[in-house]
């Protein structure tokens, strides 16, 4: 081996002796660099002259780090120092040191969003929550629209208060809970109204009034609809009915199907929620009444042919004792 790399490169002398000795030409060459012994260092490279000195680089990045050019990029900062008369170096080399320091990346402040609680809301009776939305309702040309404003017992699904304006604002709101609250038994600390993150829902002039009348304000989280369950599922129940038209005349066409679909809702709608009670049932404590009524109807369908039943006699559907807006997860595993 020594011998072959001791032979002079070129000429094909090496490739003719690893061919005849069946050696590859790689193993002679790694053999020739070890007996020349290491490779001697290459001399360091001298700094440009153009290059910034330890020190001017430590000053640029002192600026680019201050508050006052923290969120911005490197060349709003040359450009903002220029035109103060001063330079220190060029847009490229401010990038250069950011990258030395691992700081080439969205430098404006990002924006994050606060953390909203999931609102948790127990009724047990009514005038305990109320839940309060509104709804658009197309008038009688492309992009008109009535404004229809509903106040919610949770509880017993009654529409407490409503009407319909030309506008969504916190004075028309104001006004009817005013109006509503003077309808009602409702004591301060007693009710806590939960709407959505509307406008007139988060606007000051509600939030003092609440404040004033002793009423707790709750909010949905924002983009959250299931976190307002029970007003989102009665403008669906509106705008489901056979009846309801796809345009309104006037506003006062408005207020006219509302107070019929209100009375109807109230006091005839058998609500699948409530046990197939109607709303005014449950809100004026009827429901205990009606539910042994409907029980004794049942119990005579019973002892009149009991071969059509298994066992026992028919239960009519139970009327829930509670009703939650998010109920903790404890809660709901109780509840399946």
């Amino acid at each position: 081996m020594e011998a072959m790399a001791s032979l002079p490169a070129g000429g094909g002398l090496i490739a003719a002796a690893c061919d005849a000795l069946g050696v590859a030409r790689a193993t002679v060459y790694r053999h020739r660099a070890r007996q020349a012994g290491p490779l001697l260092a290459s001399p360091s490279r001298p700094r440009p002259p153009r290059a910034l000195t330890a020190g001017e680089r430590q000053t640029v990045l002192d600026l680019l780090r201050a508050p006052r050019f923290a969120d911005l990029a490197p060349a709003e900062v040359y450009a903002t120092l220029l035109d103060e008369g001063t330079y220190h170096c060029s847009i490229r080399t401010m990038y250069r040191i950011l990258e030395d320091h691992d700081e080439v990346r969205e430098r404006r402040d990002q924006l994050r969003h606060p953390v909203y609680a999931k609102p948790e809301l127990l009724a047990e009776g009514p005038n305990q929550v109320w839940s309060w939305d509104i709804t658009k309702l197309m008038g009688p040309a492309k992009w008109t629209y009535f404004y229809l404003y509903v106040i919610l017992d949770i509880f017993s699904r009654r529409v407490v208060g409503w009407c319909v304006a030309d506008a969504e604002s916190a004075t028309l709101f104001k006004a009817l809970f005013d109006d509503t609250l003077a309808k009602h038994t409702v004591v301060p600390g007693q009710l806590t109204l939960h709407a959505d993150r509307g406008g007139p829902m988060k606007a000051k002039a509600t939030a003092l009034m609440l404040a004033d009348l002793g009423v707790t304000k709750s909010h949905s989280r924002p983009h959250t609809s299931n976190d307002n369950p029970f007003s989102e599922a009665h403008f669906k129940t509106l705008k489901y009915q056979p009846e309801f038209p796809s345009r309104f005349g006037c506003v006062e066409d408005a207020k006219d199907f509302c107070r019929r679909f209100f009375s109807w809702y109230n006091q005839d709608h058998h609500h699948a929620g409530l046990g197939l009670m109607t709303p005014d049932q449950v809100h004026y404590g009827q429901a205990q009444a009606v539910q042994a009524a409907r029980q004794s109807t049942l119990d005579r369908a019973f002892r009149s042919n009991p071969e059509r039943f298994v066992r026992k006699a028919p239960e009519p559907p139970a009327r829930p004792s509670a009703v939650w807006i998010n109920p903790p997860l404890k809660e709901q595993n109780n509840q399946v």
